[in-house]
């Protein structure tokens, strides 16, 4: 094994707030709002940007305001000096974890010293699917490969909860519990440690907050709600389905920003950092494209593997909530703990915006292990096309 190993320095994050017109952050443009968490970041450890050997970061939707290489504007924005470099990654919902995984991999090689990861989205000005307009993504030999070809990943939510007969009752109060765990750790002062706040009007107070959270919901109310992808060509094709994900039960569309900084043990110590965490394995894999969200399995299986872990060593787990279906499968298959699973709620109640989901997951596992006392954490998302990233870390005490 290399001498050299990454350590986590710092992981910040803006709110989440709701992705839609009029939200908080719809008049805010997406370069800035990510600007704002790499300034937070730079306040939070006193760094110097320009030791910064490059700067990665994670978004889905590359056009419009998100295209040509928005983390470089954003690193510009912010204003590090220019020799500072940056590039942007898209592993669809994983980026910016799949950015941390490119930052430790690059310091465990010796590329980089010290380096930050990061990921944006904002749904709200440009929406989800903007950058395919209308175009077939896969092309012909897919669509030949699977018979139908690929599906929304609201259908593969749907075909997750068929296989696994996870039933409309099991996946609203799975809903709810991610409200409930994440107003819990609000109120106890636990949910906003990583949060920096966000300026979008200098005459207005900075936001501080994330706004999706309800803690008026209930499974009666959310019983009420309709099927949100019902289709009857999907239902001709896949009678399986018997149209179970809502709203209610699926991921927020959010707007949001994130940020990890990254080091080799020997940099920390140089520059005095304290190191949170050390990367203990970052792995990604491949699973059926038509089921789509399932990889979060076979993710979790060969990062333990890597580490010679089993999932009772883990003392807490992020899993994305891009659908109830896509965690209560995992727990199904994995057999962990459910009470370690997403403790301070999940993106249900905090939202998904996608290029920063993957480094925002991080942010609440080093949260989640440090005033839980934990020591062992793993995170892993699921990815349209049948991807999932997975992570183990190990808190450190300093």
């Amino acid at each position: 094994m290399s001498a050299r190993e990454a350590v986590v320095i710092e992981a910040v994050r803006s709110p989440l707030v709701r992705g839609r017109a009029g939200g908080a952050f719809s008049q805010l443009h997406p370069v800035e709002l990510l600007a704002q968490v790499l300034g937070g970041m730079v306040q939070a450890t006193g760094i110097d940007p320009g030791e910064v050997d490059d700067v990665i970061g994670g978004c889905v939707t590359q056009v419009g305001e998100q295209s040509a290489n928005v983390t470089r504007g954003a690193v510009l924005a912010a204003g590090f000096p220019e020799s500072v470099p940056a590039t942007t990654v898209d592993r669809q919902c994983g980026s910016s974890q799949q950015a941390v995984a490119f930052a430790a991999q690059g310091i465990v090689s010796g590329a980089y010293d010290l380096v930050i990861a990061c990921g944006v989205e904002s749904m709200s000005r440009v929406p989800m699917f903007t950058n395919q307009a209308g175009a077939d993504p896969y092309g012909p030999s897919v669509a030949t490969r699977y018979d139908g070809g690929l599906v929304p990943q609201g259908i593969a939510a749907e075909l997750v909860a068929a296989k696994w007969d996870i039933g409309r009752s099991a996946l609203d109060e799975f809903a709810v519990r991610s409200h409930e765990l994440a107003a819990e750790a609000r109120r106890a002062g636990r949910l906003g440690l990583s949060v920096v706040p966000v300026t979008v009007d200098p005459s207005a107070p900075a936001v501080t907050k994330d706004d999706g959270i309800r803690t008026d919901t209930d499974v009666h109310k959310l019983a009420g709600l309709r099927p949100a992808f019902r289709d009857e060509a999907y239902t001709r094709r896949f009678p399986q389905i018997d149209w179970r994900v809502t709203a209610g039960n699926s991921s927020q569309i959010s707007d949001g920003a994130s940020a990890v900084l990254l080091a080799s043990r020997e940099k920390a110590a140089r520059l005095g950092l304290r190191p949170r965490a050390r990367i203990r394995s970052s792995v990604v894999v491949g699973d059926d494209p038509v089921l789509m969200l399932t990889a979060v399995v076979p993710a979790t299986l060969k990062a333990l593997r890597r580490t010679g872990l089993t999932v009772d060593d883990i003392d807490a787990f992020e899993v994305n909530e891009a659908f109830a279906s896509v965690p209560l499968a995992w727990l199904a298959e994995t057999g962990a703990d459910p009470r370690r699973l997403n403790p301070h709620g999940g993106a249900i109640a905090l939202g998904h915006p996608l290029g920063a989901s993957g480094a925002r997951l991080l942010c609440t596992l080093l949260d989640v292990l440090e005033t839980g006392g934990g020591r062992l954490g793993l995170q892993t998302m699921c990815e349209a096309g049948g991807l999932a990233n997975a992570t183990v870390v190990e808190r450190l005490d300093g």
